[in-house]
C-alpha cells in the first residue's frame, strides 16, 4: 500500500507536507477528542486531555497510554508552572486549576474583572511564574 494512502488529506494544498515514509502508529483507542498536551520531562510523560470522556491521559516515553485522572473536570488546555505543577483549564468548574503534589486540585483563577470564567480554553505560564 502506498504510504500516502494511509493519510486523509482534507485540503490538497497540504499534500506536499505528508512524508510518504512516515508510518502511522495507533497509540490508544477509545479516545474521542484529544487536546492540551504538556510534557513532563522529569517523568518522561506526555499528559493530554480527552475532553468528552472527562479524563486526562498520559503517554509514557517507554510506551503505553494510561489514565492519569478520571473524572478530570472536562479539562482543555494544560501547562506546567515554575514548581512543576499541572495547570489545567476546567470547563466543568469554569476555572483554571492547579494540581498540587499531593493530588489536590486548587483554583488560582475562576474570575476575571469580577465575573466568572465561562469555559477557559488555553493557559500559559510566563517565565516570571504568572499564569
Amino acid at each position: 500500500m502506498n504510504a500516502l494512502a494511509k493519510y486523509q488529506v482534507v485540503d490538497p494544498r497540504f499534500r506536499s507536507f505528508v512524508l510518504g515514509n512516515a508510518e502511522l502508529e495507533t497509540l490508544a483507542s477509545g479516545c474521542r477528542w484529544l487536546t492540551g498536551p504538556v510534557w513532563f520531562a522529569d517523568h518522561q510523560t506526555l499528559l493530554f486531555s480527552d475532553i468528552p470522556n472527562n479524563r486526562n491521559l498520559r503517554l509514557s516515553a517507554s510506551g503505553g497510554v494510561s489514565v492519569f485522572c478520571e473524572p478530570a473536570g472536562f479539562p482543555n488546555g494544560h501547562a506546567r508552572d515554575r514548581s512543576g505543577r499541572l495547570i489545567s483549564c476546567s470547563h466543568l468548574r469554569r476555572a483554571v486549576e492547579r494540581t498540587e503534589p499531593d493530588g489536590r486540585r486548587t483554583v488560582p483563577v475562576d474570575r476575571f474583572n469580577g465575573r466568572r470564567l465561562n469555559a477557559p480554553n488555553g493557559v500559559a505560564v510566563k517565565s516570571d511564574g504568572t499564569v
